[in-house]
């Protein structure tokens, strides 16, 4: 059992929910390309492309998709929507296999990394701030020390933020004045969580795409005063993307991986929209393992993705 436990009958039910606006938007979409229809065949699978395009799942992505029905479609004999369904479903759930999941949720992991440091990177909006006070309350309620610091000093909003988090989900937030150099916080961070024992360190970063170098050089920078402490951290870079807003997620997941090495990823307000299909677009296109998702506003509502029940979410009748 991993430290954030099961995917019990109550998760379920919570992804399926949140899940509830891009199954309704997709099956909408496959019910009118498969009326009347007796066969899948290639006018089907063209049509089927653009449905999987139109519900943010990413060119590349639907490509592949497209590619792998067709040669299971010339082998097999696939004559009704149930069969389409499950087809597709098998298909997109191999995909999502084959980017290993490193999800932390062993405890040893924590053991052999104490403390274990998150550095997490995002534009502005896109749930940054909440993304980090949900994890910190994941990692206090499985009975972890949890130090959170504040290095995003270009926004005066956001530290006040993570303080109200901080002092929501009892973990020490380290702080400086607005303006303050971020790589100096994020080293008085990493030293008062080793003074203080604490198992994880969540290391908040600007949210500004001001420019690829200049974002470059300061997580660079913010990474090589952690490893002045701990040379192997930070142990995790978490990416933060807002599913709602479908291919612009793509865009964001480009830039920042090209100015630094994301390990994970998580994807925000999956509940308030109907392009829940990026979810499989960007792990499959980047080839980063998404971690965490959000579905929903409360403080319980990030939950660890599990390929195999988004999937069954994702095609519940």
């Amino acid at each position: 059992m991993g430290i954030f436990g099961l995917f019990n009958k109550e998760k379920k039910e919570k992804l399926d929910k949140g899940l509830e606006k891009t199954r309704s938007s997709f099956f909408d979409k496959l019910n009118k390309i498969l009326f009347s229809k007796s066969t899948i065949d290639s006018e089907v699978l063209d049509e089927l492309e653009e449905v999987l395009i139109s519900s943010d799942v990413g060119v590349e992505t639907t490509i592949r998709i497209i590619e792998r029905l067709e040669k299971k479609v010339k082998t097999e004999k696939y004559t009704s929507q149930e069969e389409l369904n499950n087809l597709l479903r098998d298909t997109i759930a191999s995909l999502l296999e084959e980017n290993t999941n490193n999800a932390l949720d062993d405890e040893s992991i924590l053991e052999k990394n104490k403390p274990y440091v998150i550095m997490v990177v995002g534009v502005n909006g896109v749930g940054k701030t909440t993304t980090i006070g949900k994890l910190a309350w994941k990692f206090k309620q499985a009975g972890k020390k949890v130090v959170i610091g504040a290095a995003d000093t270009f926004r005066a909003a956001a530290i006040d933020q993570l303080q109200i988090w901080a002092d929501r989900t009892s973990a020490i937030l380290v702080r400086q004045n607005m303006g303050s150099d971020p790589a100096s916080v994020a080293y008085d961070t990493i030293n008062q969580a080793r003074k203080a024992q604490a198992d994880v360190v969540i290391i908040d970063t600007a949210g500004r795409l001001h420019n690829k170098i200049n974002l470059m050089n300061e997580l660079s920078k913010i990474k090589r005063v952690i490893q002045k402490v701990i040379p192997e951290a930070p142990h995790e870079v978490l990416l933060i993307l807002d599913g709602s807003t479908g291919q612009n997620a793509f865009e964001q997941a480009k830039q920042f991986t090209k100015a630094t090495e994301v390990t994970a990823l998580a994807i925000t307000k999956l509940d308030g929209t109907a392009k829940g299909g990026v979810v499989i677009g960007v792990s499959d296109q980047f080839k980063i393992p998404v971690k965490y998702i959000g579905i929903g506003e409360g403080i319980d509502d990030l939950e660890i993705f599990n390929k195999r029940e988004f999937v069954d979410s994702l095609f519940k009748k």
